[in-house]
């Protein structure tokens, strides 16, 4: 059957698919609707397998902090380029992720990926259909829940990098500029945990191994390498561990210091960093 203008332009009102696919698609489906779109969603399943291995280092994060300040989701969606992370679209979908996380609670990245939108389809089967349009790669790199007394959020200027800090032991106390300065502190510096306890004993043990291997290349006696490593382990706390970090505003204070002149059980529970593209 002949295919009009006006059939290609309504699948494509339909499905937001190129006008060529639209023609296509409608040319296999012999006019038919509804295997036109049928055809245009495997088209996106052709294409996110062809493109399963490519880098995705472009994209948004969003977040969402409750009306208590007690709860905030983070939502961060990827893509391969730039372009495609500013179509209308694709910023479309990721504040539908984000809205949806927040209207159901969702716990984790693969119930958010099966959670099914207002049409009645899966989160991820819109992102294998947006593939098929935009013709990339998309992923959801990171998904965040934390609940705690007041959580502050932070999405750095170039929209690929959030933070999410819970506090505890706030007892009334205002810590919105200050959380501010700790989600800073944490885009910026990358602290690998809240305090040395945090810190996984696999990491704790390949430290202490690279510090006495450092200590025997330098022809430090074997006697002395536990208490170099040991010495080594402990910089290495202040460096990667948040509490001990000094405060990148005023090298006097650590973080933990920092808290504690707002208040004496003021403290960091937790903390989120969600990176798009490293």
């Amino acid at each position: 059957m002949a295919i009009t203008a006006q059939d290609v332009n309504k699948l494509r009102q339909m499905t937001g698919a190129g006008m060529m696919d639209c023609k296509k698609a409608l040319q296999e489906a012999d006019g038919d609707f509804d295997k036109a779109v049928d055809i245009l969603r495997k088209q996106g399943q052709k294409v996110a397998a062809k493109r399963a291995d490519n880098a995705v280092s472009e994209g948004t994060v969003l977040i969402n902090i409750s009306a208590d300040g007690t709860n905030g989701k983070l939502v961060a969606l990827a893509c391969e380029t730039e372009p495609v992370s500013n179509v209308e679209d694709f910023k479309t979908l990721a504040q539908s992720i984000l809205d949806k996380a927040v209207a159901d609670n969702i716990s984790d990245k693969e119930a958010l990926l099966s959670a099914v939108l207002a049409d009645g389809r899966p989160v991820s089967e819109h992102m294998v259909e947006l593939t098929g349009k935009l013709g990339e790669k998309l992923e959801i790199v990171g998904y965040e829940n934390i609940t705690a007394d007041k959580v502050v959020p932070y999405i750095h200027s170039n929209g690929k990098l959030g933070v999410l800090v819970a506090f505890t032991g706030v007892n009334g106390a205002d810590v919105t500029e200050l959380g501010k300065d700790v989600a800073m502190q944490i885009a910026a510096m990358k602290p690998v945990a809240v305090d040395k306890d945090g810190v996984d004993a696999a990491t704790v043990e390949r430290e202490i191994e690279v510090g006495k291997e450092q200590a025997r290349a330098e022809g430090k006696p074997e006697a002395m390498l536990e208490k170099i490593a040991q010495g080594k382990l402990q910089k290495f706390y202040k460096e990667f561990t948040l509490l001990n970090q000094e405060f990148v505003k005023d090298s006097s204070l650590t973080i933990r210091q920092l808290l504690e002149k707002t208040g004496k059980e003021l403290t960091v529970s937790t903390f989120k960093r969600v990176a798009i593209g490293g």
